[in-house]
């Protein structure tokens, strides 16, 4: 069928997309090479579609669709999405995705390439060819080129060629793909979507998560655009959660169960009222943790696999709690933070922690117990603290100490709380001890970046306070603030204020935030902070910890190159990865920014960023199955080069 065909179906409800396809997720890379491609000739593939009737037919979209039968594409999507977007210059209407991928998309005349508009190279240069434009005016577009080119003297000699050019991509519009087509009474949902994952085993195999949802939209149309708009309102609130989250919430509202298979025979109305009250639920459960943790946004939202549990929790209490059962239950939030109790097996944790909540009638001591069994005594130990990292575990606990404790900021002298306005008042890790003047001390990274020597201050402290000594620094602010200083755990001791005696001060403190911790644990338990002490001590981790962000500058950078990725029609990736050992479950490294499920989840392979980071850490990853990029520009190449490497990235 030709291309123009294909276009002309998608407009008169002929042709769709299947419910449970993912969205657009090309870059401009891979239109720019499917165009290059038609244009030369070169294969690009034929097209599988599901024949099936209209009237039944669960397709992406507002579109209506004509009666009788409806090919669904199946595999192709990709491709079909950018010749839509280009020719007819609008995405088709069952887009989802980043429509900047085919915008703007420019022909040389002279060098027959294809490139996205560049205002200096390309303004004021007739050669370079809007190709949306062309196609929409068809052969008048050519006679209109072709007339504003044989003014320019330097064109004159090469109209002819020029023009065979225009219409050679012009006819880009007539090329044909061949369809193969699924079609029968037997093809039921589970089928295609079973066959659907056959022909994509190179390309976007669909995840558990998406296989439910396909199966929830094969009833319910619009869950898949309702359960997206409220990751668009958490993520607006500073949280970023993906939709297998969400719906993890909506299961163990509805099932009690992790394994999204315990959905599949559910009604739609069932799934539809179990996503209200798990929405609703989660941002009870945020609430709670912003307003009583001070964890308000997603750097520090530790143990967001807790999240389930506690909504399921909320769910079967009605959504009110008194004071002291929702403290127990933050309690044990904190704890399966800091112990990392969901970092490796999350799905059979979670169905270990309900059926706990299930057979006991919804006793959080019991709940609290399992935590204990595993990880040995509850409370916070200096040693805890030895971590190092924006990354590590007890990072979050820090930020919580600074914001239930209203921790003051050092240059105003005002508590630190979240309600502070401007963005020079947004808080920011500041190194206590500069990392330069560490460094020039011979200190090592690991006790340069230790979580004993961060702390939080306002951007504008920050920026003030630069890279000074604390012997120098400290004594101005508590002559300006007495008492600053102490309200963040700094050792009441000038001579630990010394680089010289740099080490001693990081145990100093590690002791006061220790005990700081167990303080704030306790006032959670209320009466009950007998449940802190135990026989033995919490368990130690017995070998250092790799990796993790380490400044602000560094977050900053990973935050652009993330929000860069997504630009280009890619999936987020997760900043501050727990790595933890698949045997024991025991924290081993942090990884800056990566995908662990490619950046077309279960498309491409684990990728990692790592910034300044060690070999041993870039060891460990590798053998973790991470390829590993150590700049954000050998990244970007890589992600730039993925449509071009058909080894690296199916078309579909």
């Amino acid at each position: 069928m030709q291309i123009s065909s294909i276009l002309d179906y998608i407009d008169n409800g002929h042709m769709a997309l299947p419910e449970f396809q993912r969205g657009y997720v090309w870059g401009r890379e891979q239109v720019r090479g499917l165009f290059q491609s038609l244009y030369r000739g070169h294969p690009v593939g034929s097209l599988l579609v599901w024949a099936t009737d209209a009237s039944t037919a669960a397709h992406r979209g507002d579109n209506k669709l004509a009666p009788g039968v409806v090919k669904l594409l199946l595999d192709g999507q990709q491709r079909i999405t950018s010749l839509y977007g280009v020719i007819r210059g609008h995405p088709p209407k069952f887009f989802d995705g980043n429509e900047k991928a085919f915008t703007d998309l420019r022909f040389n005349l002279e060098t027959e390439e294809f490139e996205f508009f560049q205002p200096i190279k390309m303004r004021d240069d007739p050669l370079w060819i809007d190709v949306t434009e062309l196609m929409k005016k068809g052969n008048a577009g050519i006679g209109a080129f072709v007339t504003e080119l044989s003014k320019d003297p330097n064109s004159v000699e090469k109209v002819g060629d020029y023009m065979g050019r225009l219409n050679r991509l012009l006819g880009i519009r007539d090329k044909a793909f061949h369809i193969e087509e699924v079609t029968g009474a037997d093809k039921t949902l589970d089928v295609v979507v079973d066959i659907f994952n056959r022909v994509n085993s190179g390309g976007t195999k669909l995840s558990k998560g998406d296989l439910a949802l396909a199966k929830i939209c094969a009833d319910w149309p619009e869950a898949r655009d309702t359960m997206k708009g409220s990751i668009s309102r958490w993520r607006s609130g500073g949280y970023d959660f993906s939709l297998d989250w969400l719906l993890r919430s909506v299961n163990t509202i509805l099932t009690g169960e992790a394994k999204f298979l315990y959905l599949h025979d559910k009604s739609a109305e069932a799934i539809a009222d179990a996503l209200k009250r798990a929405v609703r639920q989660t941002d009870a459960v945020l609430n709670m943790i912003a307003g009583r943790l001070g964890l308000d946004h997603d750097r520090v939202l530790f143990s967001r696999f807790a999240i389930p549990v506690m909504v399921r929790y909320l769910d079967t209490h009605g959504g009110k709690l008194d004071e002291k059962t929702r403290d127990k239950l933050l309690f044990w939030y904190v704890q399966s933070g800091m112990w990392g109790r969901f970092s490796a097996s999350t799905e059979s944790v979670i169905d270990k922690d309900l059926g706990i909540l299930e057979q006991s009638g919804g006793d959080l001591d019991k709940l609290i117990a399992e935590l204990r069994l595993s990880q040995g005594g509850l409370r916070v130990e200096p040693g805890h603290f030895h971590s190092w990292s924006v990354g590590a575990r007890f990072y979050p606990v820090l930020y919580m100490l600074t914001r239930v404790t209203e921790a003051r900021d050092w240059g105003t002298g005002l508590p630190l709380k979240s309600n502070l306005l401007g963005k020079m008042n947004k808080l920011e890790v500041h190194h206590i001890f500069p990392r330069a003047r560490l460094y020039e001390a011979d200190y090592s990274r690991p006790e340069v970046n230790a979580l004993a020597n961060f702390c939080f201050l306002t951007k504008d402290t920050n920026l003030f306070i630069s890279d000074r000594k604390p012997e120098e620094y400290f004594p101005e602010i508590e002559n300006a603030h007495p008492g600053a200083l102490a309200s963040q755990w700094i050792p009441n001791d000038p001579v630990l204020w010394r680089v010289e005696n740099f080490r001693d001060f990081l145990e100093a403190r590690k002791e006061l935030l220790s005990e700081a911790a167990n303080k704030f644990l306790a006032s959670l338990l209320h009466d009950e902070a007998s449940i802190l002490e135990a026989n033995r001590p919490a368990r130690l981790t017995t070998r250092s910890l790799l990796g993790g962000i380490t400044s602000e500058e560094e977050a900053r950078e990973l935050e652009e190159l993330n929000d860069w990725v997504a630009t280009q029609g890619y999936a987020r990736g997760e900043t501050s990865w727990d790595y933890v050992d698949p045997d024991t479950g025991e924290q081993r490294a942090i990884l800056d920014l990566a995908w662990p499920h490619g950046v077309q989840s279960e498309l491409t392979e684990p990728v990692a960023v790592l910034l300044d980071e060690s070999a041993e850490l870039i060891s460990l990853a590798s053998s973790a199955g991470f390829r590993c990029f150590t700049s954000a520009t050998a990244f970007k190449r890589y992600v730039q080069r993925l449509s071009a490497s058909g080894q690296e990235l199916a078309a579909e």
